[in-house]
């Protein structure tokens, strides 16, 4: 199953209390954090609604 990179690429500073609030919600605090999530409905729907936020890019998953 394939991961998606999300990377914060604009501020949050001004935005809707809902799209900060989305942001965290996948571990976004800062310009320029990444954070690895499974690519699913629930990610994809976030992205979504903050997509103009954010640079997402598909990665392979790496077993240990």
């Amino acid at each position: 199953m394939a991961n998606l990179k999300i990377e914060l690429v604009k501020s949050l500073s001004g935005r809707m209390d809902k799209h900060i609030d989305t942001a965290r919600s996948l571990g976004l605090r800062k310009i320029g954090n990444v954070t690895i999530q499974p690519d699913n409905e629930q990610t994809r729907g976030k992205i979504a609604q903050i997509g103009y936020l954010v640079k997402v890019t598909e990665t392979e998953e790496v077993s240990a």
